[in-house]
């Protein structure tokens, strides 16, 4: 397991020093979670991204009609 060093406001470490004792964990654990929970959701955010520059390059666009009904379907005005 590596060892990261980061610097915190000291705000953000009373409470990350308060959510530790009330849950019976430790620092690192809480903040080895939040890391770990963040990373998932930029990596995944990324990935979506790209994939939808790859559809856009390949032309993969809903017609003016598709998104009409779409729209039709949320109860939206599709004008």
């Amino acid at each position: 397991m590596s060892v990261v060093s980061v610097r915190l406001p000291d705000d953000i470490e009373q409470k990350l020093a308060a959510l530790a004792e009330a849950t019976g964990r430790t620092k690192s654990w809480h903040a080895g979670q939040a890391v770990s929970d963040y990373l998932d959701r930029e990596l995944w955010q990324v990935a979506e991204i790209q994939q939808a520059i790859e559809e856009a390059d390949a032309g993969d666009f809903a017609s003016d009609e598709e998104v009409a009904a779409k729209m039709r379907k949320w109860g939206a005005r599709a004008d």
